[in-house]
């Protein structure tokens, strides 16, 4: 992604003379400047309506909901293994063009998924919109007993255009020489904090959910080589007791084409 005249991508607020003004604020030459916004990706994040920026709590529409009970067409289960859903995205509510990935424009992704500890199965499920539907009860049997799957507090979700940045951004060659300098090691970090709470509008929430951009992880980044973050659930953003961190990731080309089965799930804790 390069740093052209107007809206960087046309996916942020965020154009060049604010980006070299900010620089400037912090003491950041405009060409390290410039190399950060080449490593960044557009991402939207998912919110309590406490955590939206002041600009957008009057105009801003839900798009998501965490817990509660899976509404399913007929014909299609609960997810083998019975994980909890976790969160259901309203496609057709989230801003469109902001994302780097392929996302359906309508209908419903479910996302299943164990958040306390690691789940031997996981499923994102996509729910095609005016189908049908009825919602699945949370008991079931199991060689011949009765079973409750786990069914987390519902809590709305908003969504927020932001930016990430690629972990590795600062081996650039004016960021590396910048980098000597005393003091910049220091300036740069609140540059790049800056920059990503323009883009957000506002400080930026510390737990939530994330479509897209660059992971943020607390292990290694399972965003490498061809897998791109599809999502990262925060466990405490479905269940305040649960510090997990839960990142799905898989290629462009599995995410358009709606290939949910071949994604790949990482639980850091």
């Amino acid at each position: 992604m390069s740093v052209a005249r107007g809206t960087i991508a046309g996916m942020t607020s965020i154009d060049e003379p604010l980006l070299l003004k900010t620089a400037a604020e912090y003491g950041v030459p405009g060409p390290v400047a410039q190399e950060l916004m080449a490593r960044t990706r557009p991402c939207l994040y998912l919110v309590l309506d406490r955590e939206l920026p002041e600009s957008q709590r009057e105009s801003a529409r839900p798009a998501a909901r965490t817990g509660g009970l899976p509404a399913l067409p007929e014909g299609v289960d609960w997810p083998e293994g019975r994980e909890p859903l976790v969160l259901s995205i309203d496609c057709a509510a989230l801003p469109q063009d902001v994302l780097d990935i392929e996302l359906p424009a309508d209908g419903q992704l479910l996302f299943f998924t164990h958040i306390s500890y690691p789940p031997e199965s996981s499923a994102v499920l996509h729910v095609p919109a005016g189908a049908r539907t009825t919602e699945r009860a949370a008991t079931y049997e199991f060689m011949g007993e009765a079973m409750e799957a786990t069914v987390y507090e519902p809590r709305t979700l908003y969504p927020v255009p932001g930016l990430t940045l690629d972990g590795d951004w600062e081996g650039g060659p004016q960021t590396s020489a910048f980098l000597d300098g005393d003091g910049a090691e220091d300036a740069l970090e609140r540059f790049e904090e800056a920059v990503l709470d323009l883009a957000y509008g506002g400080p930026r929430p510390g737990v939530c959910v994330q479509m897209g951009g660059f992971s943020d992880p607390w292990d290694m980044a399972p965003d490498e080589g061809d897998l791109v973050l599809f999502a990262q659930l925060a466990g405490q953003a479905i269940d305040y007791d649960v510090c997990t961190m839960n990142l799905i990731v898989g290629t462009r080309e599995v995410i358009a084409a709606r290939r949910y089965a071949d994604l790949q799930y990482d639980q850091q804790t």
